[in-house]
């Protein structure tokens, strides 16, 4: 019976405390054979990091960093913020289960601390709760790489709070340091943009509703700015200070209809984009609407109408819609081009990204209903509050999201011991596959030559220290990308899709199919009916290339005046590499 009560009385730490422990071991266990997401992920930053890491260039200045025939080294992230940090003192795979652990951390520490200032005596009373939504809230399967960018906003949130309503400077000062040391954890231009925006509309309000103006929160505002700038130098410099004509000028955001852009909003509304995938669609979302219906119908029938806007549920939700319409707007050329004329720096600036902060306004609005339901006078609600929370932490683990890692990990895995074979899909030992090109690097006497790929992404080149024409960036010289576009012009000919993907937005520097084949797919097995590499070779030649490494073995390289110098496989690798010399 005392085990029985025990159980009953700490479910929520028993059922959270599983489920983290059920993510470590698996990722403990698997390690390098983990199942991490691909896409815009082990293809980009982390590539990027080990490459820094690889040329010691993390605290280089004035230096270009081997990739794109050598950029600014200032276009990578900064040595300062924490994510970061464990790519230069960690090994690759342990630097990225380290920020994977730090963004659950953060994500619980901080939705956690605000929620204790919130309801300060009545925190025990909704500790359940608060518990599991603040572990829901750490799991949320959002890009990695600034994942402790989008769980650590309660914590800003929390630190203006206390700023506001401390009374005196020197009660102040400990939050003040807080602020100016808050990007560390967070990113300027996915969060620390919107958060200053964002800050700006609170003086105004505060300043009608109190009467008087908000001084700790305008100078929170020139601190965090400060923060920012300080933390992320490079990236202003390359903002503000460089005279580099970019791709970032000349990228296609969306040629849509009013109509069009207010559908995009309603998506993103009930689905969340790509990069903040959140998981609240298949709980949350109804949870809180039915929630939001029956509150207003009761200020309606109580005569309370005036209410309605005052209570935190419809505001958290208003501020959600006005997240989700610029994100559609954005879309619209009209609106985009209205904001990019006033703010002329920011062309190109991606100011749609107000919808980050849906991730955690959903969380936020998920446990004001479930409070409402616990204070519920007429009937005991909190049973169904508890079920709530509970679907909702089972829908983050284990319903496939773009970059749920657990979920893939483990799905690859049981897949491979009850099929006895291995799915489609690389996991991250196998997508670098650094075994195999240290075999390869050794063989060919390899010394920083500039180098190419073919059948994969660039990053297999960059994260094993081959210095690459291509690459994949999202702000590099609009001049090169029309050098590149000159190379590839050939195989953009005859490949309608690829040509419109690349010229659209350019950030994938690659050596593209001449049949619009994607020949870069991650695949354990890359199949493709045209073999031929489709390039001006006497532009890639220009650019000092001499290697080609190519997962397809090159039907025309004799016509293109190639050498095979070597065929390199490796047991613990799924690809077939072929080596050739251009011949410089």
């Amino acid at each position: 019976m005392i085990k029985t009560n025990t159980i009953k009385k700490y479910w929520y730490l028993y059922l959270t405390g599983a489920l983290l422990a059920l993510q470590a071991a698996v990722f403990l266990v698997f390690r390098g054979e983990s199942y991490f997401q691909i896409h815009d992920n082990l293809d980009l930053f982390m590539a990027h990091y080990e490459m820094l890491k690889k040329a010691g260039l993390w605290f280089s200045q004035g230096q270009n960093a081997p990739i794109l025939h050598g950029v600014p080294r200032d276009l990578f992230g900064s040595e300062f913020l924490i994510y970061n940090l464990f790519y230069i003192l960690l090994p690759g795979v342990w630097a990225y289960l380290a920020g994977y652990a730090a963004k659950i951390a953060v994500g619980i520490i901080s939705f956690r601390l605000l929620a204790k200032d919130v309801y300060k005596d009545r925190y025990d009373q909704y500790k359940p709760i608060i518990v599991v939504i603040s572990v829901a809230f750490g799991l949320i399967p959002v890009f990695p790489t600034y994942g402790i960018a989008f769980t650590s906003v309660p914590l800003i949130v929390l630190l203006l709070r206390k700023l506001y309503f401390a009374d005196s400077f020197k009660k102040r000062l400990p939050f003040y340091i807080g602020v100016f040391l808050y990007p560390l954890l967070s990113y300027f231009s996915y969060h620390g943009f919107f958060i200053l925006s964002y800050m700006v509309v609170a003086v105004i309000i505060l300043w009608i509703k109190d009467k008087r103006f908000p001084k700790s929160t305008f100078a929170s505002i020139v601190i965090l700015s400060l923060g920012y700038i300080l933390f992320e130098y490079r990236l202003f410099k390359e903002m503000l200070l460089s005279d580099t004509v970019t791709i970032r000028t000349t990228m296609e955001h969306g040629e849509i209809s009013f109509g069009q852009a207010m559908a995009t909003a309603f998506n993103e509304f009930v689905n969340a984009s790509f990069h903040s995938e959140d998981s609240h669609t298949y709980v949350i979302l109804g949870v809180v609407l039915i929630a939001v219906v029956i509150i207003n119908i009761g200020y309606i029938k109580r005569k309370e109408s005036k209410l309605i806007l005052k209570d935190s549920i419809n505001l958290v939700l208003l501020w959600m819609i006005f997240n989700v319409l610029i994100f559609g707007l954005y879309q619209y050329a009209p609106f985009r081009h209205l904001f990019e004329t006033l703010v002329p720096p920011l062309t190109g600036f991606e100011f749609a990204r107000t919808a980050y902060f849906n991730t955690f306004l959903w969380y936020a609005e998920l446990l004001l209903v479930c409070v409402r339901m616990y204070d519920h006078a007429g009937k005991n609600l909190k049973p169904l509050a508890n079920v709530i929370v509970t679907l909702a932490i089972l829908v983050v683990m284990f319903v496939p999201q773009v970059y749920n890692d657990f979920y893939y990990t483990c799905y690859n895995q049981a897949f491979k011991i009850i099929k006895h074979r291995d799915t489609t899909y690389v996991n991250y030992n196998e997508f670098y596959s650094t075994k195999l090109f240290d075999k390869i690097i050794d063989d060919i006497d390899y010394n920083g030559e500039w180098s190419v790929a073919y059948g994969m992404h660039p990053a297999v080149l960059n994260y094993n220290g081959i210095a690459s024409v291509d690459g994949y960036l999202g702000m590099y010289s609009q001049e090169y990308k029309e050098k590149w576009t000159s190379i590839i012009e050939p195989a953009l000919e005859g490949s309608p899709s690829l040509k419109s993907y690349f010229e659209g937005w350019g950030a994938r520097v690659s050596l593209y199919s001449g049949s619009d084949e994607n020949t870069y797919a991650p695949l354990r097995n890359l199949e493709v009916t045209d073999k031929r590499l489709v390039v001006n070779i006497d532009g890639l030649k220009s650019l000092d290339c001499k290697y080609i490494f190519s997962r397809i073995e090159l039907s025309n390289a004799s016509e293109l005046g190639l050498s095979l110098i070597g065929t390199y496989t490796d047991e613990s690798s799924p690809y077939t590499i072929y080596v050739y010399d251009t011949g410089i």
